[in-house]
């Protein structure tokens, strides 16, 4: 099995993905959920501790403790070392928000805060962080914060509503990466009602765009300011360390190779309710290594303590030895509940060799995942929603239809079928030279027919060629399989391996034409994430999530449906109808999913007995990273 792909997430993804609908809930307390004096207004002016999806309650009442997935006791100290947890092999900046260049995974973890945190065991439920109270009008136009006065930034300057009004004009700006701006602007304003009391106007009345506001990650107004007192523009603070309020601070950047963060002892939140056992380490470490197997070995020789794996094959083989056997290192697939989006080769549609469906149908075709899946060890990805009740099932239902109908001339046939099932080669012995027939079959009524030496041309007599671009050094071996079958029909992949700086400019400026990408994880679908990577607005901005091009009047509409959603039921209506129109388009090949997540780690950490059921290990794409932000060194002292 190849590794997994670039995913298309960025640090806030997570929480965008949590909520497309929901109602207000009032919690009956008034007292804070952090160490806080009460506020003055209580429950019957709707001011909650904690905001819920769909009215239910939230799991812990306004007193509590500590989540349960934490060690209230957990000592603090140590070093927690870390490899780079993505594909990115350096970095060359400390501002994660802007599209040039890249910053260290870690500070998007453990520096920056946003104004609510969301719990690893509720599938869609926020809490105050920087934010102690918060108020939702009941037709979702606003929400507004009120700061903990105990929250400062790491310099000793109080958090202030003006630091969060300057944090999302600034993140909603022409500075910053379009992913940024397209998904905080749907959060309309921020009004600054007094220094401690921030109201985001809603340009979106629904649940998602609350829950955006409360994700708003925030800094300091000062960061970026130089010595004589002018604000730099914000794409030119680049090596500036960010004045942020999160539990640890940069301690040491070393040639875009070492990024070392220092535990802050001030920490303002180390005792609240939503930290307390976390966030254990007094150091934390990266590596950045170049190859993956280079990587791999160093985990073995202790260079730093854990690592999630994304291929099959290695996991199968290189996951194993002397260290496993005598326990120094153990191996475990952690299950998370997450809803699993789709990884896929996503074809750049704006290419004139993708535009035409049965073209692409016929590279589905092409692609036997039986073969390569051989190990078992993971699901062929066959929705946007992989692995919950928003995946499209059986035929449409009448309030599928009723959505869809209006688009039928302009949608396949197929839309209006059974839902999307990937082409399987396991059916019986001849079933990928079935596949490949179709496939030559569906080739040639699209206008491309094979010469004397068996290569496909059009009429113009132009070569049926394109290239996979991929940051993997292993990207030839991983599509090998894939490239004999296209050859059968008549097909010429070329793949290219690029550095990933140059890929993800590459993928910015959408100059591809064929890249592996895998889908962020969720609990529920966010319509802001759909709105960046399918709508024909989105289409046409550089450096939005919608790589493959992707206009379609139905999407469009479907997506403001999903906006405006307000039940769970009209949630899981519209996610079908769009599940249909975009797996039934085949605009990418779907590949794979898994809700396991496989990791081996050094047996030095003390695991707090109560696991999230909504995490991810070493990023920001779930609610929690629980490996790195809850567990701890067992003895300190050790290596």
């Amino acid at each position: 099995m190849r590794p997994a792909r670039v995913r298309m997430a960025s640090w806030f993804a997570s929480a965008m993905a949590l909520v497309a609908c929901a109602s207000v809930l009032a919690v009956s307390s008034t007292a804070p959920s952090s160490t806080s004096a009460p506020a003055a207004q209580g429950p019957s002016q709707g001011w909650v501790h904690a905001y819920a999806a769909f009215g239910a309650p939230p799991k812990y009442p306004r007193e509590f403790n500590h989540f349960e997935y934490v060690n209230p006791e957990a000592p603090k100290g140590g070093t927690l070392f870390l490899g780079n947890p993505d594909r990115r092999s350096s970095f060359d900046k400390f501002n994660p928000f802007t599209v040039r260049g890249n910053a260290p995974a870690g500070v998007s973890i453990f520096m920056f805060e946003s104004l609510t945190v969301l719990s690893g065991d509720e599938p869609q439920t926020m809490y105050g962080l920087l934010a102690e109270e918060m108020k939702v009008e009941p037709d979702l136009s606003a929400i507004t914060f009120r700061l903990d006065p105990k929250a400062r930034f790491t310099n000793g300057d109080p958090v202030t509503a003006a630091d969060v009004k300057h944090s999302f004009d600034t993140l909603t700006g022409k500075h910053v990466s379009p992913v940024y701006s397209t998904v905080f602007g749907a959060a309309g304003k921020a009004v600054i009602v007094d220094a401690r009391t921030v109201r985001f106007e809603l340009r979106d009345h629904n649940v998602d765009t609350v829950f955006t506001a409360g994700s708003l990650p925030v800094f300091s107004r000062k960061w970026g300011v130089g010595a004589d007192g002018k604000v730099k523009r914000f794409d030119e603070i680049v090596t500036e360390h960010p004045i942020t309020s999160g539990p640890y601070t940069i301690a040491l950047a070393d040639s875009g190779r070492r990024f070392e963060l220092k535990r802050d002892p001030n920490y303002w939140a180390r005792d609240f309710a939503v930290r307390r056992g976390s966030f254990n380490f007094d150091r934390i470490v990266y590596r950045y290594y170049l190859d993956r197997a280079v990587m791999m070995e160093a985990f073995k020789a202790g260079e730093f303590n854990l690592i999630k794996e994304y291929s099959a094959r290695r996991w199968m083989r290189h996951h194993q030895g002397r260290k496993w056997d005598d326990g120094r290192i153990a191996k475990q697939r952690f299950e998370s509940k997450m809803g699993q989006g789709v990884q896929a080769y996503r074809l750049n549609l704006r290419r004139p060799l993708f535009q035409d469906i049965r073209v692409r149908e016929a590279l589905e075709l092409t692609y036997d995942f039986e073969n390569i899946n051989r190990y078992k060890l993971y699901n062929r990805a066959y929705s946007l929603f992989n692995n919950t009740e928003f995946a499209a099932q059986g035929l449409p239902s009448a309030q599928e239809l009723e959505l869809l109908e209006p688009y039928r001339a302009q949608l396949p046939p197929a839309v209006f079928g059974p839902a999307y099932q990937p082409p399987r080669t396991d059916t019986g012995p001849n079933a990928l030279r079935e596949n490949l027939r179709r496939a030559r079959d569906m080739l040639a009524q699209a206008g491309w027919k094979p010469d004397a030496d068996g290569v496909l041309r059009n009429a113009a007599g132009q070569a049926f060629e394109f290239e996979y671009m991929s940051p993997e050094e292993g990207a030839v071996r991983n599509v090998a399989p894939w490239m004999r079958n296209m050859e059968k029909v008549g097909i010429r992949m070329r793949v290219r391996t690029v550095d990933f700086a140059l890929y993800r400019k590459r993928l910015e400026v959408f100059d591809f034409d064929m890249v592996g990408i895998a889908g962020g994880d969720f609990t529920l679908p966010s319509a802001s994430d759909f709105q960046g990577s399918y709508t024909s607005k989105s289409a046409d901005e550089e450096g939005s999530n919608n790589l493959g091009g992707v206009k379609m009047r139905a999407l469009d509409h479907l997506i403001d449906v999903m906006t405006a959603a307000r039940t769970l039921e009209e949630l899981r209506v519209v996610c079908r109808a769009i599940d249909r129109v975009i797996m039934h388009s085949h605009i990418m090949v779907p590949e794979l999913y898994s809700a396991a997540q496989p990791m081996s780690y050094w047996t030095r950490f003390g695991i707090p007995k109560v696991m999230p059921g909504y995490f991810t290990i070493d990023t920001t794409e779930a609610q929690v990273a629980w490996p790195v932000t809850t567990w701890w060194i067992k003895d300190p002292a050790k290596r």
